[in-house]
């Protein structure tokens, strides 16, 4: 009699299983030992696009055709290493050949026994999550540029018309602030676009050397010159050329450029006959050509040429909001190119970076990530994955004191600087730091960070 029950009960656990598996809205299937799929739900059937009868009895990849099959499978590490994966991020092709986003967990399929039968995975499909999140990275993307500082919210703003219009345009911003970048945004979105983006570094040779290189040269113009060479503005022509770091160049060449830009023509060396030139040139320097002007090492004609149009570029440690967004753009970009799969950085390390002050700006920021990446494994970046010399740029707590508390600290810095930017505007503070004004009052609460009595909205009023 108690058989009977046992068996009775052990078909009913059975059936409520299979109930369940059905119903959820992940993808469940299982393997044996030689990788046959011996079983494969209904949501499995949903996202992959493939029917159950013709998924059982095939191989795993054959019907996955993951990215991880190739080169990192969760669940050949759980049949190897005998321990479960959790929210491993993948993606699958399915029926139609489309790649799904999908996070996938992983664990051993034991008997009654705890004899390993075979291996199960379950799957969740991504694509609404990639969806709104992309949705989201839109709002603070453009072209290779990402941002969420109201500082470069404005210029993204005007970017476009100022693509579209063929004035000469000048890019001002400390080194690694992304000068280039932004050329390439412009050339981008203007309609020279189909025709060449060609670059160069003004600081970069001598005035000879320069001249030969923007302008070109005719077969028999100097000795070795057996053939005629064209010059980057020859080379971009109907497109665009970059200048970087034209403050470098000398007064002497400066005369050059000067007519190059007022004529609209260029004369190779050893040529008589010049050379017409439909270019439009965007110019880019670290220094800030008005003092130059004032000193007398810039002629004031040709910054009033190339200064046309200017777009001012600001520093990272002025936009420490961008830092987060940045650092997931870098780990994305060299898990591509070094086929790794890091997660992503962890609230301790990322602390670290937002406290660094970054005198090499974005491009800093990238050697760190990249060095990172390189000590990093697996999983997340550490604090200890980060170069030794970023640790003493958070200020030495107490002994007593953990790394929360310099994450504290951080947060509470930049809420600070954020407020003091907008004179103490508490929702415009708010719209900067990218949260809702809401979260902005709890987390003053919670940091006891202390307010005027009189913020950006009200006005002192003046005594009689």
């Amino acid at each position: 009699m108690a058989g009977g029950l046992n068996k009775k009960y052990s078909l009913l656990s059975r059936n409520v299983t299979d109930i369940i598996l059905e119903n959820i809205s992940d993808g469940v299937f299982t393997i044996n030992h030689t990788w046959h799929i011996t079983s494969f739900n209904r949501a499995a059937e949903t996202i992959t696009g493939i029917p159950r009868d013709q998924a059982i009895g095939r191989h795993c990849w054959e019907v996955f055709r993951s990215n991880m099959c190739e080169r990192d499978c969760a669940l050949r590490r759980t049949m190897k290493q005998g321990k479960p994966f959790v929210d491993t991020s993948t993606y699958i092709v399915n029926n139609r050949k489309r790649r799904v986003p999908v996070v996938v967990c992983t664990s051993l399929l034991k008997d009654k026994s705890g004899i390993v039968v075979g291996g199960v995975e379950t799957f969740r499909d991504m694509s609404t999550v990639e969806q709104l999140r992309k949705e989201l990275e839109d709002r603070f993307h453009l072209g290779d540029i990402v941002s969420r500082s109201a500082s470069m919210k404005k210029v993204f703003a005007v970017l476009p018309q100022i693509a579209d219009s063929y004035s000469t345009v000048l890019l001002q911003g400390e080194t690694g602030t992304g000068k280039e970048l932004m050329a390439r945004a412009l050339h981008d979105l203007s309609p020279r676009r189909i025709r060449p983006f060609i670059a160069m570094n003004c600081g970069a040779l001598p005035d000879t050397l320069l001249e030969s290189e923007l302008f070109g040269y005719k077969a028999g113009a100097f000795t070795h010159a057996t053939r005629d060479k064209p010059g980057r503005f020859a080379l971009a022509e109907g497109g665009t050329l970059f200048l970087d770091e034209v403050g470098d160049v000398s007064p002497a060449f400066q005369v050059r450029l000067l007519r190059v830009l007022q004529e609209r023509e260029f004369m190779p060396l050893g040529a008589i006959i010049p050379v017409k030139a439909n270019v439009r040139v965007i110019a880019s320097t670290n220094k800030d050509l008005s003092a130059l002007v004032a000193e007398g090492t810039f002629r004031q004609d040709l910054f009033y040429r190339i200064n046309v149009v200017r777009i001012d570029l600001p520093p990272l440690r002025d936009r420490r909001e961008d830092i987060p967004l940045l650092v997931e753009r870098f780990i994305t970009r060299f898990n591509n190119l070094r086929n790794r799969n890091i997660a992503g950085i962890s609230r301790d390390a990322l602390a670290i970076l937002m406290a660094h002050t970054y005198p090499g700006n974005i491009r800093e920021l990238e050697n760190i990530i990249e060095h990172a990446l390189v000590l990093c494994p697996k999983g997340q970046i550490e604090p200890h994955h980060l170069p030794g010399t970023l640790i003493p740029t958070i200020p030495s707590p107490p002994r007593t004191k953990t790394i929360g508390a310099a994450v504290k600290s951080a947060e509470e810095n930049e809420i600070t600087t954020a407020l003091k930017r907008n004179d103490y505007n508490r929702l415009a503070a708010a719209r900067e730091l990218g949260i809702h004004k809401s979260t902005l009052f709890r987390k003053i609460n919670a940091l006891g960070i202390r307010l005027p009595k009189i913020d950006g909205r009200t006005h002192r009023r003046k005594k009689p």
